[in-house]
């Protein structure tokens, strides 16, 4: 008799009773259950159990329901009998009520139910439950998070139980099944990627994470399905297709999986170099570091390997040997002998020594050799594909050998990889190296001339002796290697032993610190004599070695003039040989190098180097990074000819009009270089001739546009103000006006400190001229000076005192001009408008200020101080008279202090800019320019006039200005103490 609805609340109390601890009250119940077992309907009353449908059902209830009903399916879902067992209509009922309950929001029961559908699929799909596929990709339509994630465990358990048969016709539906789902769950899954590193990045601001969480399920929803999708991809992708067609036939899908996988393999090293703590797990560090050693080591067992996956295998091995958080602590584990729980520090400490032990199991000593074996022989090896390459194009071989990203390419990958595993375990390692040294020496006999394995495991060989020579050095002696077979092996010049004299061009290059005594001036002719090899790709080796042997710091000045003429004209065939831009910008960096040592032995070869520098120049329109290569070594030529370097204008004015044009298209990146080149040029011109004065203009356009080169700017600036004199001032007047007031006018503290000196400068070399032509920029100094604005701020104090300090120095030196200036009645009402309170008279404010001030000032700017306010005292000011205690008390306080500190020295008291003393920015150094910097300082009228002689004289204009009476009851009213300080300054009895 078959079980209907009406039974369920009977079933479920069977079910109840069979787990009961009484065994009077479970033997009947298990009894009653073995009977209904083949009843039909039976199975219909578990699932109504199972989904819990108008019944408080316990658990473990609905899990002994879930068991009974696996159990059913596997004996009679196909062996039905007439009499009992499960019948057609039943199980059309029981696939539809699966599919409705799927969305069961306890996760351990649906779990339950993915199982149960996945074990029905397997017997019925396709025959019996065709739809069952479109029926779950209908509830995908759906945004409910929680159903998706149902759907998509039941896809997982489904498909891993249908990819377990393997007959040709459940492969093709599987095939069939993988075409539709694939594309969807592919994308679904980078959608998941993109949301939870989205939350992950919100949730890491928050200090409420939990609280977060437990409101809202659906992240970690998200995150379990993303991990679904993902054991999804990689079923249809090993299950869906046939490995007979899977790369020759699937090229797409081939090329994708490669990009997937790899892309996997960076997800992996990015997460292990930001998270290195979440991978010290032994079910994780060490289970990946071994496959990716198995894929470095025998690339053959995993199938099909590609270069791509190698690569990311080696960088993630490269990583974890890095991994600074993975060396144990000097101190040991940390033991925790207290109730307390470990901090984070004392945490992480253990962590280190876990990985470390775990880095001990999976890389034991012979797994280390075996490693570096496999990565000189196998990995550093030549193949013949990249000796075609080599022919075809020797100089973007050699490019792509030594100037490519070590990511990017295997070999290079191979070699960084060799490098760390080298470090952490040298000992060892050393002698492995210097065994394949040795053998490939043997193999390979260096009068060698046919192209053998021998002879490409000797280049291997030196590869991995250049990376490591710091610890060969200790088994090795190099002076024995490079006569007996080094230098013997360079001078083989048959065209197949390019591939040894490249190597050792590169290797002597790195091995420079272990070359001493007369080796080093042998090893400087070879490396020469190898820039007029045959072969480009050795050409540019040598190239790189020399800039090294060069730059080092035992290099021989006199080895290198001895090589100098052969090295120019060695580079000068090199860049016409070469046609792409690294092997010009390489070229060009030897070429400054060598002009960085060679000083004025430069002298004979500057015609044929500036003529190098303007075909250069020519060449390399629109390659703006080659021309900053080329502009850096132009600073260091014109710097080396000194003097002389008038003779290269031709060549030079043009590029530097072309530079420092801020409407020229490449002014966003010739800029600065222009702007310095500029600079040196100045610093070493005999004198500033028109071609010179001609530039200047272009100054405006660079400070208009911005004041990323101010201290540059005004380096330039001072250049011409010394050197260029009245003319340049009246062939560029208005230009410089139009400069210094932008500056003045736009820059913050330090700006305004880099450009005062200038102005200060201007008006002591032309106080009658200058002044007129600035009046703009001296105005807004007047409002800077009387802003009080600087409390609480000690650099706006310095601005606002070096700002008093260069109109008292124009007070000083053309009194005319600075009272018309200060008289302006538009002057005044600007700054009454701005909110300054000021007195109606701005000198008397002025005043106010340079006595106020004085303390703030240094010395220079305390007498420039001081010789204003005695200036002051000679005007027809009324109201001075009631300042003049103030006023003696500043002169007196400078002239005793004066007398205290010489200043004839002093730099500390100088407001000019910091080139005056030779510290130029271009790191050059001009001795007679410096010279005649340091005389017009020391010529300045300030530094030169007596305070004491002016104000004594000063005095008596004063008293004959105002009157004896008015003048003596002034003096009458200073305390007697400061009086007596007065006279001893003045030298007054």
């Amino acid at each position: 008799m078959a079980l209907s609805a009406g039974d369920v609340p009977t079933m479920y109390t069977v079910l109840v009773n069979s787990l009961s601890a009484d065994e009077a009250v479970r033997r009947p119940a298990e009894t009653a259950l073995a009977q209904c077992e083949a009843r039909p309907g039976f199975c219909s009353c578990l699932l109504e159990i199972i989904s819990a449908r108008g019944l408080a059902c316990r658990e473990d209830v609905r899990l002994l329901a879930t068991v009974y009903f696996k159990n059913s399916i596997s004996r009679y879902w196909r062996h039905r009998r007439d009499s009992y067992g499960i019948s057609n209509e039943e199980k059309d009922h029981l696939r539809k009520n699966l599919l409705v309950n799927i969305r069961e929001e306890n996760s351990q029961i649906a779990l339950q139910l993915a199982v149960l559908i996945s074990k029905i699929a397997r017997l019925d799909y396709p025959k019996e439950w065709p739809d069952l596929f479109s029926l779950l990709a209908q509830q995908l339509q759906s945004a409910d998070v929680l159903a998706s994630h149902r759907v998509f465990m039941v896809l997982f358990r489904t498909l891993k139980e249908l990819s377990t048969k393997r007959l040709a016709v459940d492969q093709r539906n599987y095939a069939e099944i993988t075409s539709h789902l694939f594309e969807y769950t592919w994308n679904l899954w980078k959608s998941d990627v993109q949301t939870i590193l989205q939350n992950l990045s919100m949730l890491s601001q928050r200090s409420d994470i939990d609280s977060i969480l437990e409101q809202s399920n659906d992240l970690m929803l998200i995150c379990d399905r993303w991990l679904l999708c993902l054991k999804i991809i990689r079923q249809l992708i090993f299950s869906g297709y046939a490995n007979s067609s899977y790369k020759d036939k699937q090229a797409k899908l081939w090329d994708f999986a490669k990009r997937a996988c790899t892309k996997l393999m960076k997800v992996l090293v990015t997460l292990q170099g930001r998270h290195p703590y979440s991978f010290v797990h032994q079910a994780v560090l060490p289970a990946i570091v071994d496959f990716c050693l198995n894929m470095i080591t025998n690339p053959e067992q995993g199938g099909a390997s590609f270069e791509e996956f190698l690569i990311q295998s080696m960088v993630f091995v490269k990583s974890v040997l890095e991994c600074k958080e993975y060396k144990p602590s000097p101190t040991g584990r940390v033991i925790n002998e207290s109730s307390q729980p470990l901090s984070l520090e004392q945490r992480k400490k253990n962590f280190g020594a876990v990985a470390s032990d775990m880095l001990k199991i999976v890389l034991p000593g012979d797994r280390v050799m075996l490693l570096c074996n496999i990565l000189i022989r196998r990995y550093f090896i030549y193949t013949a594909k990249d000796l075609e390459e080599w022919s075809e194009n020797p100089e973007s071989f050699h490019h792509e050998q030594n100037l490519v990203q070590w990511t990017e390419k295997q070999r290079p990958c191979a070699e960084a990889l060799f490098i760390v595993i080298f470090e952490n375990y040298r000992e060892q390692l050393a002698p492995v190296v210097v065994s394949i040294l040795r053998e490939a020496m043997a193999l390979s006999p260096p009068l060698e001339t046919d192209v053998t394995a021998g002879m490409l495991l000797k280049d291997a060989a030196y590869t991995a002796a250049g990376h490591v020579y710091y610890e060969l050095s200790n088994y090795l002696s190099f002076n024995e290697w490079f006569h007996g077979s080094l230098s013997i092996e360079i001078s083989n010049g048959h065209p197949n032993m390019r591939i040894i004299r490249r190597k050792i061009a590169l290797l002597l290059g790195q091995w420079i610190s272990e070359i001493k005594g007369d080796t080093r001036k042998l090893v400087y002719h070879a490396l020469v004599g190898l820039l007029q090899d045959n072969d480009i790709a050795v050409r540019l080796a040598a190239c790189s070695s020399l800039c090294y042997l060069f730059q080092e710091s035992s290099f021989s000045e006199l080895d290198l003039f001895e090589c100098l003429p052969t090295c120019w004209t060695m580079c000068f065939k090199l860049t016409e040989d070469v046609q792409e831009f690294d092997s010009k910008v390489q070229v060009l960096n030897f070429i400054s190098v060598l002009l960085e040592h060679a000083g004025d032995k430069v002298i004979p070869f500057a015609s044929q180097l500036s003529h190098f520098f303007q075909k250069i120049w020519d060449e390399s329109a629109g390659e703006s990074l080659l021309q900053i290569q080329l502009l850096a070594a132009l600073r260091t030529f014109i710097s080396s000819v000194g003097y002389q370097s008038p003779l290269s204008y031709h060549m030079l004015i043009p590029i530097l009009q072309s530079g420092i044009n801020v409407d020229s298209p490449d002014a966003l990146n010739l800029l600065e270089d222009s702007v310095l080149l500029w600079e040196t040029t100045l610093l070493n011109a005999p004198s500033i001739v028109s071609q010179l004065l001609d530039l200047f203009p272009y100054l405006v356009g660079i400070v208009t546009r911005s004041f990323d080169h101010l201290e540059v700017t005004i380096n330039i600036i001072e250049d011409y103000i010394i050197f260029g004199g009245s003319e340049f001032l009246k062939r560029h007047g208005a230009s410089l006006a139009n400069i210094l007031d932008t500056i003045v006018g736009n820059v913050n503290d330090k700006g305004l400190l880099t450009a005062l000196p200038i102005i200060d400068l201007l008006i002591q070399l032309f106080p009658q001229e200058a002044p007129p032509l600035i009046s703009s920029a001296l105005q807004k100094l007047i409002f800077i000076c009387l802003n009080q604005d600087d409390e609480h701020n000690p650099s706006r104090t310095t601005v606002r005192a070096s700002a008093g300090a260069i109109l008292a120095r124009l007070l000083v030196m053309n009194t005319n001009f600075t009272g018309k200036l200060l008289s302006e009645p538009a002057l005044l009402t600007s700054i009454q408008q701005t909110g300054i309170s000021v007195n109606n008279n701005l000198l008397l404010s002025l005043v106010d200020m340079w006595i106020d001030k004085v303390d703030d000032a240094n010395v220079i700017q305390q007498k420039e101080y001081a010789m204003a306010l005695s200036v002051i005292l000679t005007l027809h000011v009324p109201q001075v008279i009631d300042k003049l205690d103030d006023i003696l008390s500043v002169c007196t306080t400078v002239i005793m202090g004066g007398r205290e500190v010489k200043t004839e020295d002093d730099t500390s008291g100088d407001i000019t800019s910091s080139s005056w003393l030779g510290n130029d920015n271009s790191g050059y150094s001009n001795t007679s320019k410096e010279l005649r910097k340091r005389q017009v300082k020391d010529s300045d009228p300030i530094k030169q006039a007596s305070l004491e002689d002016m104000l004594r004289d000063n005095l008596k204009a004063c008293a004959a200005l105002h009157g004896d009476a008015t003048f003596n009851a002034a003096i009458g009213r200073i305390h007697p103490a400061a009086f007596a300080q007065l006279q001893q300054a003045l030298n007054i009895a």
